[in-house]
């Protein structure tokens, strides 16, 4: 059974429609990265799945789940919201750390704040604390950032502080990773970095879905490729059809403007 399920979603701006009717499935590890020219509705779509924007209509289902139905007249509150966006972590252009908190502050905060909801947090608060503080170090140790947790992100690269983002969203242990152009704040020298950690996670059968700029990375991580074009989907395949042979001349055209 796909673990992500999206039926006709659409989603306007004022009279701009971003996207027309977009469906797409996928299933728990698999990696798939979403390409498309600026304005495509890429970003959007990511955002629609992890309700930092509401869709207009379709339906998304969720590991079983049907966490957004546009039919449904009842509307959300944030914490119905919150529980919703706990299914999935979002990396991203930006990094969106908090300035005022150091690295391991950064990573534990969200877990802090949600271990408040749990019944026998006033009972075991120090022993909770303790457990999510082990985990971020040592996802932030895994990420080659074990020095750098009493830093600020000020202090730190580009490449690190988008490290540092994507452990924050490990930390909540998403079903599923959205990354939204991961590295086009980035410096080439310090791309590699954080490639080589979404290459980590990929081998780690992490379901993760990529909107990338970065062509030869989406070929070789990928086991899917869809191709965004106004608004809605235009061509997916393996990065073999894709890359190879483009059906479309929507993507034929993309392609060959291109660098891989």
């Amino acid at each position: 059974m796909a673990i992500l399920e999206i039926k006709n979603l659409k989603k306007s701006f004022g009279k701009v429609e971003v996207l027309k009717d977009v469906s797409f499935e996928m299933n728990e590890g698999e990696v798939v990265s979403i390409i498309g020219s600026s304005g495509s509705g890429k970003t959007t779509f990511l955002r629609c799945i992890n309700f930092l924007e509401t869709a207009d209509s379709g339906k998304i289902v969720c590991d079983g789940d049907v966490i957004f139905d546009g039919k449904s007249v009842k509307k959300m509150n944030a914490k119905e919201i919150r529980e919703k966006q706990m299914k999935f972590g979002f990396v991203f252009q930006q990094f969106n750390l908090f300035p005022q908190y150091d690295v391991l502050t950064n990573v534990t905060l969200a877990p802090k704040l949600l271990a408040k909801e749990r019944p026998d947090f006033k009972k075991n608060k120090a022993a909770i604390y303790a457990e999510i503080e082990a985990k971020a170090l040592d996802l932030l140790s895994q990420a080659g950032l074990s020095d750098k947790i009493n830093n600020y992100p000020c202090q730190l690269s580009g490449g690190q502080q988008q490290r540092v983002a994507i452990v924050r969203a490990l930390a909540l242990e998403p079903k599923i990773m959205l990354f939204d152009e991961p590295t086009s704040a980035l410096d080439p020298e310090l791309t590699n970095e954080v490639l080589k950690i979404i290459k980590f996670l990929a081998d780690d059968d992490m379901t993760m879905i990529i909107v990338t700029h970065e062509m030869q990375f989406a070929k070789n991580i990928s086991d899917r490729i869809v191709f965004m074009d106004k608004g809605v989907v235009a061509e997916t395949g393996t990065p073999e059809e894709i890359f190879g042979n483009p059906k479309t001349e929507r993507l034929q055209h993309f392609l060959s403007n291109t660098k891989l």
